[in-house]
């Protein structure tokens, strides 16, 4: 079905003008074009008397199309009116009863399109929400004008400035709904309620002539200046926050009309700013994560996974087990004791609680996910498990003594996954006789919260494995990205640098707290050396064995996670490490941790005349970031994903990479061209004369600096599915 604007006129006197683009009815210019052209059309003819605004297929509209974004019109002279144009003089100032007819969803421009009209019909379970600030944007089409008025400031602040959507259901007790119809009656409930306002039997409501819902303007102005702090904690790099509350104050001190120009020549602004690019990027970088080449575009169905059995329930284990659980998947846990298995059962139902109490999971969803859970202690209920995850300790031996087993007592059609974060794949399944099943299942911590799932496949996995736990991430609202076999993987194996260069700073003099304050000033969550107590030191240090393996000349060895170890600590499992873990407060720099790290300096004993270097903290961020990147690379250049924008996600989901820090980001490969590949070559090339091999430029990040090609341009995907056998 074509793209389209089209408008039918019944014996009733109600013009229908239905909005076709499929499959949500994205909106874009042309189509904008077409519904004032139509509008006219209706307000001039004399046979029509009401207006219904709808959209075909089930939807009304997902919102304006995001590829504007990425391109926009250097002309932008009239953008400055165009809402008005649009959403005032065209439809709330129509000489006609203009009734919006939703279902299935409104979002956006979509929304906007539904609040200028003068009544809103919509069907059960539609989803109505403004999610424009996810993309570095404001509603540009008067949404900062008609939501405060239709559903009250206070409520129109969370769910802009949250992108929090609601459902048909709220929206009428809040007021931004009329009337609920089913979808079979939806048109015919909305034409009558657009004759009943022309006969003037219901009220014509002109949404930016509303104050009603408004309240007091002191009050109103405190609810922003509340929003406002809160923008600036969670959300400093972020200026349309801040943007679009302006708009909203704009509206509500000088009326409506004043707010659409705030509004219009704000969304102008944003529309061209770089965390727009950046966060729009990133948008469309997670939607292709979803196209695999050989996997999902050559007509492979997935199958049905019902059944998972979980092998551990440690922090990993029971959070995957979690995950599913919340996905309707049933989930038999494995321990090797009793205890540890009522330990690991105990966790999934705090993960599970924490959920109902933060509001994320609703009491209902909760009892019947831990319905799903069934705790064993042998084999004997595996072989008619869809799948299985081992999850235990980074053991080799371990991990190949349980494929082995799993081998013999799961069907041969039973997908068989692994969570491990570093070790090679093929070496985990060498005993085994069923390589083409075997898969790399890597979630990220904690596993029932974080949204990346690392798919790892080897040269033997078969293609139809592969779809199978795509499905399933799909399914549990993970990310999926599918990687090649590799030390490391993408995501570990591309940040193994951001662990141990700060080593390397630390023995070379500097103060381990402020290199974890440049980088949480840079954007991140938390600082290296935090995130190494978040997930322990033998963990850290059972990992560090693998890259001192396979990448000896480029891994640091450092000594201090043994003295650390020694010591006593392990970061927050009991409490101490670089910083002091109490339940209930923040992490707290722990001062006795620096005798250990003097004694791990001596040790080393490689500080430049005995004398600690001098660096500036932006200096520090970018030994840390461009032996990253310079990683990364290498990851691009041996094909290990198929896309640099996979590395972009998988950054940001995986490792907490900033979406959006100053200047830009849209993830590490995105950053990396704004910043440009001259500049992070040449500095790598000083660095590693002055302090090692660490630093050396790959070939892949040097043949592209001294070409001046950008670090993200499109890589001859070395993705190459194939497999001798499928399931």
């Amino acid at each position: 079905m074509a793209m389209a604007v089209t408008m039918e006129v019944g014996n009733d006197g109600v013009a229908v003008i239905s909005i076709s683009n499929p499959p949500l009815n994205i909106i874009n210019a042309a189509m904008l074009a077409a519904l004032k052209e139509k509008f006219g059309e209706a307000t001039r003819r004399r046979d029509v008397k009401a207006i219904v605004l709808t959209g075909k297929g089930g939807r009304f509209s997902g919102g304006f199309d995001i590829n504007a974004f990425q391109n926009p019109s250097g002309d932008t002279s009239d953008r400055t009116i165009e809402s008005i144009d649009l959403v005032l003089n065209t439809i709330e100032d129509c000489k006609k009863p203009v009734v919006a007819a939703i279902e299935g969803l409104a979002l956006g421009g979509g929304l906007e399109l539904a609040m200028g009209c003068h009544a809103r019909i919509a069907a059960p379970k539609t989803q109505l929400g403004l999610p424009e600030l996810t993309l570095g944007v404001i509603p540009g089409l008067g949404g900062t004008q008609s939501l405060p008025r239709l559903v009250g400031v206070s409520k129109a602040i969370e769910m802009m400035l949250f992108s929090k959507p609601i459902m048909s259901e709220e929206g009428k007790l809040l007021g931004l709904i009329d009337e609920i119809a089913t979808s079979e009656e939806l048109v015919r409930v909305s034409r009558l309620h657009a004759l009943e306002i022309s006969d003037g039997r219901k009220p014509w409501v002109r949404s930016l002539h509303r104050t009603d819902k408004i309240g007091s303007l002191s009050e109103a102005q405190q609810l922003l200046r509340t929003a406002r702090e809160q923008a600036k904690r969670t959300a400093p790099n972020m200026p349309q926050h801040l943007a679009c509350l302006d708009a909203v104050e704009e509206g509500l001190l000088l009326g409506g009309y004043k707010g659409l120009l705030k509004e219009a020549a704000v969304s102008k602004e944003l529309v061209q700013s770089n965390t727009t690019k950046a966060l729009t990027h990133l948008f469309f970088a997670q939607r292709a994560t979803a196209k695999v080449p050989n996997i999902t575009d050559v007509g492979l169905k997935p199958n049905h996974v019902k059944k998972v059995g979980i092998i551990g329930g440690g922090i990993m284990g029971s959070g995957i087990a979690t995950s599913l659980m919340l996905s309707n998947i049933t989930v038999f846990l494995k321990e090797i004791n009793s205890e540890y298995l009522l330990k690991g059962m105990k966790t999934v139902e705090a993960n599970i609680q924490s959920l109902v109490a933060r509001g994320k999971v609703t009491q209902d969803k909760a009892r019947k996910a831990l319905s799903m859970l069934e705790g064993v202690s042998d084999y004997s209920e595996f072989k008619e498990m869809d799948m299985v995850i081992e999850a235990v300790i980074e053991d080799i031996p371990l991990k190949q003594e349980i494929f082995s087993e799993l081998e013999k007592v799961c069907s041969s059609c039973c997908i068989l996954a692994t969570n491990t974060s570093s070790i090679d794949l093929s070496v985990i399944g060498e005993k085994t006789k069923s390589q083409d099943r075997i898969i790399g299942a890597h979630f990220f911590s904690p596993a029932h919260i974080m949204p990346l799932l690392e798919i790892i496949r080897t040269e033997k996995t078969s293609p139809q494995v592969i779809l199978d736990l795509l499905t399933v991430g799909k399914i549990m609202k993970k990310v999926p990205i599918v990687v090649l076999n590799c030390t490391g993987f993408a995501v570990n194996r591309s940040f193994f640098p951001y662990m141990q260069i700060p080593h390397l700073l630390v023995h070379l003099g500097v103060d381990l707290f402020r290199i974890d304050r440049a980088i949480r000033n840079f954007g991140f969550p938390l600082g290296p050396f935090q995130l190494q107590d978040l997930g322990g030191f033998r963990l850290g240090k059972a990992s560090g064995k693998e890259y001192e393996i396979a990448f000896p000349d480029r891994t640091f060895r450092s000594p201090l996670t043994e003295l650390l170890l020694k010591n006593g600590r392990n970061g927050k499992s009991n409490g101490k490490g670089f910083y002091v873990h109490e339940k209930g407060s923040k992490p707290k720099p722990d001062p006795s941790v620096l005798p250990i790290v003097d004694e791990s300096r001596k040790l080393m004993n490689i500080m430049p005349g005995g004398k600690p270097i001098s660096v500036t903290d932006e200096e520090i961020t970018e030994m840390v970031l461009f032996p990253t990147i310079n990683e990364a690379c290498r990851v691009l250049d041996e094909g290990v994903v198929a896309r640099a924008s996979d590395l972009d996600v998988a950054s940001v989901l995986g490792m907490s990479f900033p979406s959006y820090c100053f200047g830009c980001s849209g993830g590490i490969m995105f950053w990396a061209d704004t910043v440009g590949s001259k500049h992070i070559y040449l500095s790598l090339k000083k660095w590693s004369e002055m302090y090692g091999s660490y630093f050396k430029p790959s070939r892949y990040l040097e043949e592209r600096a001294m070409k001046g090609i950008p670090l993200s341009v499109a890589v001859a995907a070395k993705l190459s599915l194939k497999s001798n056998s499928k399931l």
